[in-house]
């Protein structure tokens, strides 16, 4: 990719429809093969996000503008409209002429005719003509339907799950740029960051419902730059994930703990502080090599108590070396991510229903393994970040009917008082908003 972020954004975007791979991919790759500066490389992810996070609106003034329809419009052109379009629309600081030139030039890099780079300057500054007078993000098409940038399978479920002015909301909710939402240790270092922050001009709340959470509302600045993140003093976690460890409660000297689906560590590092004891053990699996290596490093930059070994295998070669049994196990499994849309969203275009009842195979499964680990008298939570049946209640009716020797028991007696409104029979089930993502967890205990 060449060192100019319009032709890294749309050349994202172009690889994002052709793949489904996760946007990271695409960023971490031009972060290693271009110079770009780090206030391009911003705004190519502000494009990026900005498109996935609007395209269907983009899309509908493209038809209000173009003379041909979009399908039979190359792939780049469609992205470059799309990106152009956003900046015109979205980013108040770019000039809208510099947003034309800008998106013709990454045209013209890619060697497309003169028509058709005079089609893309005309149809942009016909925009910028028009833009009083073109409908706005939050209004409907010509036909009364509310442009909510989600795809017809995910909305016609959710209206049939939440009714049709709670699926307008999630969707909307998914539309605005996520939150930042850190973990401290204790509430001594929780009142500590937020003095520091508070200090340099940062706004930065306590989290509605996990303990120890500061929510940062009007940061956008690099993650990297917030004090203590490469001390390991804190850590970026959604509320929701933080509460799926708390789960696994009560937390006594010498027990013995399995995180069976690792990820990067975000429960990994809160477990290993919940387990506040030399006598404790904490093992951490994960079978993606990248997860694994940054599950390490988030291990390493932190300071803990307990025993921690990491293992880069799946759950199923890790229980087939035989271990002993586990007192606590958390499975965090692999899922849709619908929950998480807001922070991810490039998932709402690159999941399918029929991924669905796939994952559930692949849930059960795991849940099989995990509960072959677990000591009897012991708990285990099984969450995903999906918010489709198909993935959580579905999955531990299925996993309870065939296990007998499981219960069930209550999340909301278990989570501080400030969730009583995010459990639903028995589950924790936030759905996404202000503060907190979509999210499951049902809590397992091994008679």
């Amino acid at each position: 990719m060449r060192a100019n972020p319009r032709i890294a954004a749309i050349t994202i975007l172009c690889e994002l429809d052709k793949t489904r791979l996760p946007v990271s991919v695409f960023f971490e790759k031009i972060d290693r093969s271009t110079d770009l500066e780090p206030k391009d490389r911003q705004l190519t992810r502000k494009i990026v996000y900005g498109v996935l996070r609007n395209r269907d609106y983009l899309d509908y003034l493209l038809e209000l503008l173009c003379r041909q329809p979009l399908n039979k419009t190359k792939r780049f052109v469609h992205q470059a409209l799309r990106s152009g379009l956003f900046q015109i629309f979205f980013l108040d600081r770019i000039p809208p002429s510099a947003a034309v030139n800008e998106t013709v030039k990454a045209v013209k890099s890619k060697r497309f005719p003169t028509q058709v780079q005079g089609f893309v300057n005309g149809v942009l500054r016909e925009s910028i003509r028009r833009k009083t007078h073109l409908p706005e993000p939050g209004e409907s098409d010509d036909a009364g339907r509310p442009l909510l940038n989600h795809p017809p399978w995910l909305t016609d479920r959710w209206q049939k799950q939440y009714g049709r002015d709670e699926m307008i909301r999630i969707c909307r909710h998914n539309n605005l740029e996520p939150l930042l939402c850190l973990r401290t240790d204790s509430g001594e270092d929780q009142a500590r960051l937020r003095q520091k922050l508070t200090s340099q001009g940062i706004e930065a709340v306590n989290g509605s419902y996990a303990p120890n959470c500061l929510i940062l509302p009007t940061y956008r600045g690099k993650t990297n730059d917030i004090i203590g993140i490469d001390q390991g003093i804190v850590q970026v976690q959604g509320q929701a994930s933080q509460l799926a460890s708390l789960l696994l409660a009560p937390f006594a000297p010498g027990l013995s703990c399995l995180d069976g689906c690792a990820g990067v560590g975000g429960k990994t590092t809160h477990l290993a502080s919940l387990l506040n004891s030399q006598t404790s053990k904490l093992t951490a699996v994960e079978p993606d090599l990248r997860r694994y290596r940054l599950l390490e490093q988030n291990l390493q930059n932190r300071q803990h108590h307990c025993r921690v070994i990491t293992c880069n295998q799946s759950l199923q070669e890790f229980a087939g070396t035989g271990p002993a049994a586990f007192d606590r196990l958390l499975i965090d499994a692999p899922c849709s991510g619908t929950g998480v849309i807001g922070k991810h969203p490039e998932i709402r275009w690159n999941r399918g229903e029929d991924e669905l009842l796939a994952n559930h195979a692949r849930q059960i499964e795991l849940l099989k393994l995990a509960a072959q680990l677990l000591s009897p008298g012991g708990i285990m939570v099984y969450a995903t970040c999906s918010i489709e049946a198909e993935e959580n209640t579905s999955v531990v009716e299925q996993f309870l009917n065939a296990n007998p020797d499981f219960t069930r028991t209550d999340c909301g007696e278990i989570l501080p008082p400030s969730c009583k409104n995010l459990i639903r029979n028995g589950y924790f089930a936030p759905l996404p908003d202000w503060g907190i993502d979509g999210f499951f967890c049902a809590r397992l205990s091994k008679k």
